[in-house]
């Protein structure tokens, strides 16, 4: 572990102010403008994303209107300058905050059911996202970053714990589609979801909200989120937010009786922000997360489970049963500190981000899902730490010519303790368990510079540039058991340049045209759930993009992005052939291509209707060497290398779409309100060989809400039709096993604000 005076060091230099979704006719009063400097010229636009606002809820939420009944227009600063949503050119969600909330979007992955081409799943204990085709299709590795990079007010959260998520007291998430090789932090391949919590106001506000939710089996489910903030002097201003969540367990014990499933979070966060001038912001955060749950339980898939011959082992029948012979864990702790600031010059601004994350996870799992003792995963500790560092220079004249330059530092430190234990079985009869206790640690430097520019090369039409240079080192070294070399020190090195170029016409202040090439990479990685080196090459990513936005009349917007992307060495992870680890791989070559359709309309008064839809056509084009796995006839699978050329990419469903309509009219005193969402996703595979998947499902969600005042009642329904769908499906020697998403929930809920 570094020194702390890294860490002061790093807090020493201050941080920039992540994108602030506001109508562009009404800007927000300064008090409540503290998460973006004073804007670097949004006129002749930057090549930043396009954001698409979206309703991101598991029910539905109303798009912005205007005074007017129309639908108003958004500002975000999701590439580091405000830019108004329907003039970049890129793919981008944004969801405010204010929607999240009176939609009941509390968690990362109820984004699938708004975000196109997002499809937001979990291994065991970590979140992984997917977007259009692009992330992890298999076991999170410590130390290996993910290829949809999570950042929480522009700090990088480099492990996969930290992506799944409570969402408390959010301002906006945006979700940036395609390959992120410039301007915005880490590399990332697939794109990058950017959560963005409010800084404090000098104006006294704040609110309580708490709802009761009943789930199966009698579960309970408690959930209350605080927020205060207000002026401590005339130049200083501080906030406080506050989760605590408390479920029963819903999956049916089919072992000990009772439940399994529970789960328990707290989560507070603190920001000091010092405004000493109008031309300097320095905002300070404190963040800490206690979570501990038994939400990684799984259950034999179609019964296929190791287990299944051996007398006396209990296989479920339905949907929510656990018959685990070891009781599952899923804990973890996380703390964050950033320090940001923002000094405008005059000519440019100064912005700057520190960041500091530490994590602390310990999980655990049964490896064949049965009450039969064959195999566990687990108790398995975990611990990550990481520094980052950012400075950029925006520039402010009101030229022809925008541009920002910056550079970009990162460390991580990585370390864990896995048991690989599992029996041996000799006449039928298992085993005590057995095997190393592996003890990995990765270490992880990068440096980078970047710059980009938008110049207006005539009155319609821009013209972007930008590109990164970055360097990259990791090092690994494994031990076993007691502290027995395993793997000595291994270690590489690597620079990239990326790039990425677009042209923008916009022939009327209502449409956008624009075409855009790019180029992103991941960097290569280790696999440290394995006892032998397993080290896979840096996947690359050549992207072509092209889009129309158009807000067609005041009460119609239609947004289209279609791409196409080309990949070499994607890395891909799937089970060991025949223990619990797993193994890493390189797809040699893959190819996806689609799009995403997103609209807004409020056809009358009172009345808005947000949609989406994607199609995402994701192959592997030469994959002969593909780890893959056949159903065993006496349960669970035997490991076969296949030929994956032509199949279908993991977790990349063909076709997904989303209806959300929502109705609000002034009764009696106070605001009623009825929303609705109704999503659906074809099937996806979970295997390279293409024999395990999802089937296609739809989900719906509702709410009605009644608001007097300062107070809002409301009485809200999720996965409503008790839809089976898999947080996670894995494929191994032992089993065939899912982890289910939670059932039909009931809530009710109240708020109040002052």
């Amino acid at each position: 572990m570094k020194s702390k005076s890294m860490l002061l060091t790093m807090l020493a230099a201050s941080t920039s102010v992540p994108a602030l979704a506001q109508p562009v006719h009404a800007p927000p009063p300064a008090d409540v403008q503290i998460e973006q400097p004073t804007p670097a010229a949004p006129a002749p636009d930057t090549a930043t994303p396009s954001a698409t606002v979206d309703d991101a809820s598991g029910v539905a939420t109303p798009p912005s209107t205007d005074a007017e009944g129309g639908i108003e227009d958004i500002v975000v600063t999701a590439t580091r300058r405000e830019e108004r949503l329907q003039r970049i050119p890129v793919a981008v969600t944004a969801v405010t905050g204010e929607k999240l909330t009176s939609s009941g979007i509390t968690n990362t992955q109820t984004l699938t059911q708004a975000v196109p081409g997002l499809l937001f799943s979990r291994s065991g204990s970590g979140g992984q996202p997917v977007i259009r085709g692009v992330g992890p299709s298999g076991a999170s590795s410590n130390g290996d970053e993910p290829s949809v990079a999570t950042y929480i007010d522009g700090v990088y959260q480099p492990d996969a714990y930290a992506t799944l998520m409570e969402l408390v007291e959010i301002q906006r998430v945006e979700v940036l589609r395609g390959p992120q090789g410039t301007v915005f932090g880490r590399n990332a391949t697939g794109g990058l979801i950017n959560i963005i919590t409010p800084d404090p106001s000098f104006n006294f506000r704040g609110r309580v909200a708490g709802t009761y939710g009943r789930l199966r089996n009698d579960a309970g489910d408690i959930d209350v989120r605080a927020y205060m903030t207000g002026g401590v002097s005339s130049t200083i201003a501080a906030d406080f937010a506050l989760l605590y969540k408390n479920r029963d367990g819903f999956i049916k014990d089919l072992v000990r009786g009772g439940t399994l499933g529970k789960k328990e979070a707290i989560d507070t966060r603190a920001k000091i922000m010092w405004q000493p001038s109008d031309s300097a912001k320095i905002i300070f955060t404190a963040q800490t997360t206690d979570y501990r749950s038994q939400e990684n339980v799984y259950q034999p898939l179609d019964g296929n489970t190791r287990g299944r011959p051996f007398p006396g082992a209990i296989i479920p029948d339905g949907p929510w049963q656990g018959s685990v012979d070891w009781i599952p864990r899923n804990d973890y702790s996380r703390h964050l500190m950033s320090l940001r600031t923002s000094f405008d010059l005059g000519f440019v601004n100064l912005e700057t981000t520190s960041g500091y994350t530490y994590s602390k996870v310990k999980q655990q799992a049964d490896s064949d899902s049965t009450n039969i003792r064959l195999a566990v995963a687990g108790p398995m500790p975990f611990k990550t730490e990481s520094y980052s560092q950012e400075v950029r220079l925006l520039s402010q004249s009101g030229g022809p010519l925008n541009w920002l330059a910056g550079f970009y530092a990162f460390h991580l430190d990585s370390s864990g303790v896995i048991p690989t234990l599992a029996a041996t079985v000799t006449n039928g009869v298992p085993g005590p368990l057995g095997g190393p206790v592996l003890r990995p640690d990765v270490n992880t430097t990068s440096y980078a510079v970047f710059a980009e520019g938008t110049y207006q090369i005539a009155e319609p039409l821009f013209f972007t540039g930008g590109a990164r240079w970055t360097y990259e080192k990791r090092d690994f070294i494994m031990y076993r058991d007691n502290n027995v070399l395993l793997i000595p020190k291994d270690k590489f090195n690597m620079d990239k340049v990326t790039y990425r170029f677009a042209l923008r016409y916009q022939p009327t202040p209502d449409w956008n045209v624009y075409a855009s090439y790019g180029t992103g990479f991941k960097s290569g990685a280790y696999n440290t759930i394995t006892r032998t080196l397993n080290r896979v090459d840096p996947e690359t990513i050549k992207s072509l993009e092209g889009g129309i936005k158009a807000d067609i009349t005041r009460n119609l917007r239609v947004n289209l992005a279609l791409f196409h992307y080309k990949f070499e060495d994607l890395q891909v992870s799937a089970r060991h052939p025949v223990n619990v680890e797993y193994i890493l791989q390189n797809a040699a070559s893959s190819k996806s291509y689609g799009g995403e359709l997103e609209v807004t309309a409020v056809p009358v008064e009172g009345l808005s209707i947000t949609g989406t839809a994607s199609y995402t056509h994701a192959r592997y084009e030469s994959f002969p060497l593909a780890q893959g796995f056949v159903p065993r006839p006496t349960g669970g699978n035997d490991a076969a290398t296949v030929d994956a050329s032509g199949n279908h990419m993991v977790k990349a469903p063909v076709t997904t779409f989303s209806i959300s309509p929502r109705y609000e009219h002034d009764f009696g005193s106070g605001t009623f309100d009825i929303s609705a969402n109704l999503f659906h996703s074809a099937k996806w595979y979970a295997d390279f060989a293409n024999r395990f998947y999802q089937p296609a499902y739809t989900t719906l969600s509702a709410q009605v809400g009644y608001t007097v005042g300062q107070v809002r009642f409301t009485l809200s329904g999720t996965n409503i039709t008790d839809e089976v769908v898999y947080d996670q499906l894995r494929v191994g020697s032992q089993a065939t096993d899912v982890i289910l998403a939670a059932p039909r929930e009931v809530k009710f809920g109240i708020e109040v604000k002052f």
